[in-house]
């Protein structure tokens, strides 16, 4: 067994840690192989490959892209060069799109009697990259509700009072400026995209012709036969397993950084820059 982590986030998207810090935290589990995938940006994946280096630990050059879907695909890319304009050039647009949603729901916020600015959101996050994690951490922080998951449910998932929409690009013009760029584009957390994975192959039909490298099979939420039902699907589909935290910080998502895996995995690493 090793311990990988292909799906980690830091301040400089919705996570809670610097990228130095997501690195000890590495070292402090064991994990030999990690991806910083923070959402729409690689602002902080110089530093954390930097770090990684440090620290012994094969370090991936990765980001997380959202694509445009009737709920929720994201897609992972590694290896890709990071001064590729094409790419850069599409995560701007998200982050452009993300921020006038910010703006929308600040606004229907405030509508609904709530003293939210997007300044006090953008000084909660730390950083220019704001999303609704953040306006949420800053829902709890003025006391108008008790804990994130709260701020979501009530007001900022699909179809709550605040929730707003954003354009985004289509899963295929994403997984296309990866591969353009040279990356290896992988679908995230699949049981966010169809909580039912027995709808997930029309999916991964259309994905997979569109350039889908890989699939998350190791992730958090996932039962055993979850993680069965994906690698069945990945080799159904000739696509290569990954594994993630999807660590955001203490208490979030993925509680600790590392996912167990067993050795058959170590290829797909060695592909993207691993060991």
């Amino acid at each position: 067994m090793i311990r990988i982590d292909l799906h980690l986030h830091s301040f400089f998207s919705d996570g809670e840690l610097s990228p130095a810090e997501l690195v000890l935290s590495l070292k402090k589990w064991g994990v030999s192989v990690a991806a910083l995938t923070d959402h729409d940006t690689t602002d902080g994946v110089e530093l954390f490959l930097a770090r990684c280096r440090s620290a012994l630990i094969k370090g991936v050059v990765g980001v997380e892209v959202s694509a445009a879907y009737d709920g929720v695909l994201h897609i992972t890319g590694y290896r890709f060069d990071l001064k590729n304009k094409a790419l850069q050039d599409a995560l701007e647009k998200n982050r452009s799109a993300r921020y006038k949603r910010n703006i929308h729901i600040c606004e229907r916020l405030r509508e609904l009697g709530f003293d939210i600015t997007l300044e006090e959101v953008r000084l909660c996050a730390g950083s220019d990259v704001v999303g609704r994690p953040h306006i949420a951490l800053t829902m709890v922080n003025k006391g108008y509700v008790p804990n994130i998951n709260s701020a979501f449910e009530r007001y900022l998932t699909r179809g709550a009072a605040a929730y707003a929409s954003r354009p985004l690009l289509p899963p295929e013009d994403c997984i296309g400026v990866l591969r353009d760029s040279g990356g290896f584009p992988v679908l995230a957390h699949p049981l966010q995209t169809t909580p039912d994975l027995d709808d997930l192959p029309p999916v991964l039909r259309r994905l997979k012709d569109a350039g889908l490298w890989g699939m998350e099979c190791w992730f958090p939420g996932a039962s055993r036969s979850a993680v069965y039902r994906c690698l069945e699907l990945a080799r159904e589909f000739g696509l290569h397993p990954a594994a993630g935290s999807d660590f955001h910080g203490i208490g979030r998502v993925g509680k600790h950084v590392g996912v167990a895996v067993t050795e058959d995995l170590l290829p797909w690493a060695v592909l993207c820059g691993g060991l």
